[in-house]
């Protein structure tokens, strides 16, 4: 028999049908009719037959028509939305945001995966995970290890011995003892009461991500969780059933407990749930739309699933690999802006750089002359000034070695932090299954990624500041020999004015966020949790400076790549006319002035999207090779950590071939 999910004024209703010769009206009107069975005052209608109404999919919210059977327009357990007449929706309901249609049009179901085994996953791996190219599998090591750790569980359940989480409350209640008979009630109230966060969902991007570092570390075995629950959890998972998780909440420590309340509240099957066949909907309809149960906790299990840093873990990956993808890229709008400015290659010599040794530094510099050396690469522009009375240049073209060198190690640094991180055991109390134990201690603290996180974000920043003063030297006609504003006309054309403006506010915005909420601490729950990290914040600031930093660098791609046209008919290096036709390629010369808030947003998507050091590293990395030794990598870990995958395959499953 077909079933349907039907939304009615925020209510999910079942909706059995006899036969798919029924009409779509007829839907419309049996999800009504349950609707006013269960309001008191029959939801405010008489009837039926007076209710006028529009049926629409959830999925990319397609209108239906009313005389379509529903046998030729929906599949089995699809979810629909009956619009009644003359109801205002509240700008806030989740399920008819337009970013939604955008969500189902880019999803496709993966079909190779990841092993997890707790100790070997990457940043980069994790944000693919949240981008839905992989789903999950434990490795058999993994799978004995957390055998093993339950198997502790169950011994202390079945003995009953007092420990903190199994069968005592939790924080201040911490010698409260419960009985067996509701030690499993006890792991459903912890995650509904802790259920508490606000503000707007995680996407389900970063939603996916945090599920995914969450089952990588309860793969370590340390937190008592059982296999079968695990594998619930996978299953959830490689399905895209994503709880709804408020982003706000969270003070660091005892670890991430709202967003991780909320992640594991959806996952038993109450609160909200996305997948992309459903959209938003009940958590209980969305598992079931999928062939797939509520979890039923058992003892501990709860406290297994929302006690760690991963929220603040998982938002921190997608920070660092967006940072590294930034960093990269800025070297190569700052070599365009300098040919456009006629600077000089010399600040990038070797022999500087090598008396003061810095690995970021030293690649930066090296970046440089692999985009601009012009025994390599000829440049007319360059050519064009060989002979010019210059001696030296501003410092936000002469000293981007030092300024974005330091970026890179800060990113290096950060990145090692993280990615132990997001390998460790966080809960409490711990298991350790050799010893037949558990210990209580304070892995869920925090402090390292929240302090690395708001120390990220300072460096990041500053390829930012940098970048809006030399957009400032571009569109400043007495600093850069080119029309004002980079537009002809000047006057009745304002050209870049206000897109310097644009760039200006963000970096003011980046100094308020740069301030680390790492120093901060308030004491909660009874004065048991005194010291917590704020990293949750730390998270999310990061990814918000960082996002600034690439919208200001796209500005100035645009200008520079304005400043080209200037110049014409000479040509800069062949790298830097790669990188000036792919702008070209979505932005077209600014002739007279347009609507240019789109343009901003196209070369913001091709920094995002990485597309201009795709088009730029083939020739940075054939100098590379030609000039071997005397380039040096960034930083030994932006190179091992993500080649390195031990007793892990990536990309496919090899589970047959053993």
């Amino acid at each position: 028999m077909p079933r349907y999910t039907v939304h009615v004024r925020g209510e999910w209703l079942a909706v059995p049908c006899q036969t798919g010769t029924n009409t779509v009206r007829w839907l419309g009107k049996e999800a009504v009719r349950r609707y006013m069975k269960n309001k008191p005052d029959n939801g405010g209608f008489n009837s039926v037959e007076e209710v006028k109404f529009c049926v629409r999919r959830c999925k990319g919210l397609g209108l239906l028509d009313h005389d379509d059977t529903l046998e030729d327009t929906l599949e089995d357990n699809e979810f629909v939305e009956v619009v009644i007449e003359g109801d205002v929706a509240s700008p806030d309901f989740i399920l008819s945001k337009l970013e939604g249609i955008y969500l189902y049009s880019k999803y496709q179901e993966p079909e190779k995966y990841i092993y997890l085994d707790g100790r070997s996953l990457t940043t980069k791996d994790l944000v693919n995970l949240g981008k839905g190219l992989y789903k999950i599998k434990l490795t058999p090591e993994a799978e004995d290890k957390v055998r093993q750790s339950r198997e502790v569980i169950e011994k202390i359940v079945k003995e009953q011995t007092v420990v903190y989480g199994i069968t005592t409350g939790f924080g201040k209640f911490a010698r409260t003892v419960i009985p067996t008979s509701k030690l499993k009630e006890l792991q459903v109230n912890l995650v509904r009461s802790h259920s508490a966060g606000v503000g707007k969902p995680l996407s389900p991007e970063r939603s996916r991500m945090l599920l995914a570092l969450r089952i990588n570390v309860l793969a370590k075995g340390y937190s008592g969780i059982s296999l079968e629950t695990l594998q619930q959890v996978i299953e959830a998972f490689n399905a895209s059933c994503l709880p709804y998780i408020p982003e706000k909440g969270t003070v660091g420590a005892s670890g991430d407990l709202a967003p991780l309340s909320h992640l594991a509240l959806g996952l038993i099957g109450e609160g909200k749930m996305w997948s992309p066949k459903s959209g938003w909907a009940d958590a209980k309809y969305v598992l079931q739309a999928h062939g797939l149960k509520p979890i039923t906790l058992k003892p501990k299990e709860g406290l297994a699933l929302i006690n760690g840093t991963q929220m603040i873990s998982s938002l921190g990956c997608e920070a660092v690999e967006r940072a590294s993808a930034i960093a990269r890229q800025a070297d190569i709008v700052a070599a365009l802006t300098l040919e456009v400015l006629k600077g000089t290659t010399r600040a990038f010599d070797t022999d500087i750089h090598e008396v003061r040794a810095h690995r970021g530094q030293i690649e930066v510099a090296f970046r440089f002359r692999s985009l601009l050396d012009s025994d390599h690469h000829p440049s007319e522009i360059a050519e064009s000034h060989r002979f010019c009375d210059r001696v030296q240049d501003a410092y936000t073209l002469r000293c981007c070695p030092q300024v974005h060198g330091v970026v890179n190690d800060t990113i290096a640094f950060v990145k090692d932090i993280i990615t132990t991180e997001i390998n460790s055991a966080t809960d409490n109390p711990m298991v350790f299954a050799e010893r037949g134990e558990t210990i209580s201690g304070g892995n869920f603290h925090g402090e390292y990624p929240a302090k690395v996180l708001d120390y990220l974000a300072i460096g990041v920043h500053e390829l930012a500041a940098i970048s809006e003063r030399r957009i400032e030297r571009l569109c400043n006609p007495s600093l850069s020999e080119l029309p004002a504003f980079l537009v002809t006309e000047g006057g009745l054309n304002s050209g870049f004015m206000i897109a310097h403006c644009t760039a200006a506010a963000l970096v003011s915005e980046n100094k308020a966020l740069c301030h680390p909420s790492s120093v901060d601490s308030l004491s909660t729950s009874a004065a048991t949790e005194d010291h917590v990290s704020m990293g949750g914040w730390a998270s999310r600031k990061a990814l918000k400076v960082i996002e600034h930093v690439e919208q200001v660098l796209a500005i100035e791609l645009l200008a520079a790549c304005q400043g080209i046209e200037f110049l014409r008919p000479l040509r800069t290096t062949t790298p830097l006319e790669k990188v000036y036709d792919l702008v070209r390629s979505v932005v077209r010369p600014w002739l007279k002035d347009r609507f240019m808030a789109p343009d901003i947003e196209a070369a913001h998507r091709l920094l995002v999207e990485q597309k201009v050091w795709e088009v730029a590293e083939p020739y940075i990395e054939k100098y590379r090779r030609e000039h071997i030794p005397e380039s040096r990598p960034v930083s030994p870990t932006a190179f091992s950590l993500d080649s390195l995958r031990m007793n892990k395959c990536v990309g496919t499953d090899h589970s047959d071939q053993e």
